[in-house]
């Protein structure tokens, strides 16, 4: 399937972002605005929003679907685009202190990230750092045929994408060989039951939320740095990172974790259409895990 699909999506990719938003106006946002997963959406922002008005919240959901259409389409142009095209519509600051940080000797940085603005496009950052050795951490996906077309887009820049399941191993490889090593890692996804360790207040609930990172920092050191993302206008988008820790494990448990949550619910009031509301991303509560935990 994939020597089918990929080629006709590849000559799909090669239309002008032009004519692939005018399908997203047209065709896509139409669809997705009363097909894909209009309750959950909702449901999250009534939930995450109690002080606004129906007619904000449906203004949210209006401009959400739009977006989400748009980064479809964005995604298929990923496929061909040029470098140089890539680095003028998605730009990155705050290079030069990774470079700096590295030049003195750290050998590590962790990056934070959410599903907040088109994070497909920010995986092309390995573009931006040819002084490292880029990774970013991903969970494969369980369609063969859409996992291979995925990960042959994201590491198009020279960026390698670690499955979950072995990124110790292949960071502890990376350390070996004494490489600079950038690392992205989304991490504002709903955990397993079994990957809960902590909850933390985000977008006026408690929030099952995932401590991965940190505990990667903690046990490799290095530096950590959060993702801040902005769309200057459509088809552009800026990357500001910024230090939130230079040494991981002198910091509290989940401090971390819970500033990246705390920056991220801060960039989402802010603008937040550009943040993924289809993510089912309370369905399982605090309560629902102390009772699980009472029967251990």
């Amino acid at each position: 399937m994939y020597y089918i699909v990929y080629p006709i999506l590849y000559l799909l990719s090669l239309l002008p972002l032009c004519v692939l938003y005018f399908v997203s106006d047209y065709l896509i946002y139409p669809f997705v605005r009363l097909f894909y997963r209009k309750s959950v959406v909702e449901e999250n922002l009534q939930g995450s929003f109690p002080d606004k008005s129906n007619k904000e919240l449906a203004d949210i959901e209006r401009r959400f679907y739009h977006f989400f259409a748009d980064m479809l389409v964005e995604d298929l142009k990923a496929m061909s685009i040029s470098e140089e095209e890539m680095m003028r519509r998605t730009t990155f600051s705050g290079i030069d202190y990774i470079e700096s940080q590295f030049s003195e000797g750290k050998k590590i940085m962790f990056c934070y990230l959410g599903h907040y603005g088109n994070w497909e496009w920010l995986a092309t950052y390995g573009y931006w750092m040819p002084f490292a050795h880029c990774t970013q951490i991903y969970h494969p996906l369980r369609n063969k045929t859409a996992d291979r077309i995925i990960l042959k887009t994201r590491q198009r820049s020279g960026s390698e994408c670690i499955p979950m399941q072995t990124t110790l191993r292949r960071l502890v490889a990376l350390r070996n060989e004494g490489k600079s090593v950038v690392v992205g890692l989304i991490a504002d996804q709903l955990p397993q039951w079994k990957s809960i360790h902590h909850f933390t207040e985000f977008l006026n609930r408690d929030t099952a939320v995932f401590t991965g990172t940190e505990q990667l920092a903690r046990k490799f050191g290095g530096f950590v740095m959060y993702a801040k993302v902005t769309r200057p206008k459509r088809g552009y988008y800026h990357c500001h990172m910024f230090p939130l820790s230079d040494n991981p494990v002198e910091t509290e448990e989940y401090y971390l974790t819970d500033l990246f949550m705390k920056l991220l619910e801060e960039d989402i009031k802010g603008c937040p259409h550009l943040w993924l509301w289809t993510h089912k991303r309370w369905r399982r509560t605090k309560e629902q895990w102390i009772e699980r935990q009472k029967g251990r």
